[in-house]
């Protein structure tokens, strides 16, 4: 069996203002063409489909028009679950008559499990476990278990629905969502949960033969070569510079040997980041990558500069960022740490105000309750227009 995992397409994203729905396209095109040339038997497509629950129409479409194109046209089966940022009841829309092409759409947390079983070409099937995201709450109602709490107890929750096969040669694939612990996030990834509940522990997953995870951006196996995130389709923030996006191409034997290859596809622009004074950038040579790249520019001048956007957009025509390392190294103050205010929380902020405010430390009991509060209100938003 051969299939291919990817995960966070995050269709519909705005990057600095930026539609990215065009370059998103591009590279998708390039894994239709993967997918034809490698022969895969399947795609798993691990989360976070949309950028948001209401996503524009022209990613609705991108969607539409790719996995017609997988299931028509390649004729792959395509196994695909809901992220934290998707609406598990619109993309799984119309999903019994999906099924029938091959399609394979789980958005909603179930009783239990139901694999999507695909031959591959030695004639053995391999068992898809989809486990689309749920956060701990959702999955005590769904699943009727008082003793979920965190997203571990959610996941382990999930995983005891799954019903093997007694004594069959059949191999076992999970397809989920989530925050393994241990591993490297990225700045573009929205939080799971306030509070440190997100963290799975990676030995839940150790009895299947391959764990297809989305989630985090950057690939990266989690506690197992058979444990991996693909990464996300493409480079959704600068502080993704240095990654290397790809998907995961899985040859799965018929007694569980596995070899796995990262293949890269193609993408219309690259994001870049450029560092120096001024007069120096704008009198360097730059080659022909970061004049197509989206580009973020970092100022190293003590002196203020009149204009400096359009001046560098000669030179950098998709510059969308401007950082001024002086501005940032003073705004960076004793509560806000050293990679500045951004990098903090909503509840670490608000411990920060309320310290000031009244004089004293947010306490176990309010930092719950705060927890709680910004956890419904990050559920509420998977299905609020236009977030």
């Amino acid at each position: 069996m051969r299939f291919i995992h990817t995960a966070d397409w995050h269709l519909g994203r705005l990057f600095h203002s930026i539609h990215l729905t065009d370059d998103q396209r591009f590279t998708l095109d390039g894994l239709l063409r993967l997918v034809g040339s490698s022969r895969a038997d399947a795609v798993v497509i691990a989360g976070d489909v949309f950028d948001r629950a209401v996503p524009p129409p022209d990613a609705v479409r991108l969607l539409d028009s790719v996995i017609a194109s997988l299931a028509l046209d390649l004729g792959v089966a395509v196994v695909m679950i809901a992220g934290n940022h998707d609406s598990a009841a619109r993309l799984e829309y119309f999903s019994e008559l999906a099924r029938r092409t091959g399609v394979h759409v789980v958005g909603r947390v179930g009783r239990q499990a139901r694999a999507a079983e695909v031959t591959g070409r030695d004639g053995v099937p391999v068992r898809f476990w989809p486990l689309a995201y749920t956060d701990p709450e959702s999955a005590r109602d769904e699943l009727q278990r008082d003793d979920v709490h965190t997203h571990d107890q959610a996941v382990a929750a999930q995983l005891q629905t799954i019903v093997r096969g007694a004594g069959g040669a059949a191999r076992d694939v999970v397809v989920g969502h989530a925050f393994v612990a241990g591993c490297r996030q990225c700045e573009s990834e929205r939080e799971l949960t306030v509070g440190g509940t997100a963290a799975v522990n990676a030995a839940l997953f150790g009895d299947f033969d391959y764990v297809a995870l989305g989630h985090l951006h950057e690939a990266q196996t989690a506690g197992s070569e058979r444990i991996r995130y693909s990464g996300s389709l493409l480079k959704y923030s600068f502080s993704e510079t240095d990654q290397q996006k790809s998907v995961n191409v899985v040859d799965l034997g018929a007694g569980g040997e596995l070899c796995i290859e990262q293949a890269a596809l193609p993408v219309r622009r690259d994001v870049l980041r450029v560092k120096g004074p001024f007069a120096e950038l704008l009198s360097r040579e730059i080659d022909e990558r970061l004049a197509e790249a989206y580009v973020e520019v970092t100022l190293t001048d003590i002196e203020a500069i009149a204009n400096p956007v359009d001046k560098l957009r000669k030179k950098f025509p998709f510059l969308l960022s401007l950082r001024r390392e002086e501005t940032e190294r003073a705004m960076a103050g004793p509560t806000a740490g050293s990679s500045g205010i951004k990098t903090r929380s909503t509840a670490e902020l608000f411990g920060d105000f309320f310290l000031d405010v009244s004089g004293r430390a947010v306490s176990d009991t309010q930092a719950a309750e705060v927890a709680s509060v910004l956890n419904a209100l990050e559920r509420g938003a998977r299905e609020a227009v236009g977030r």
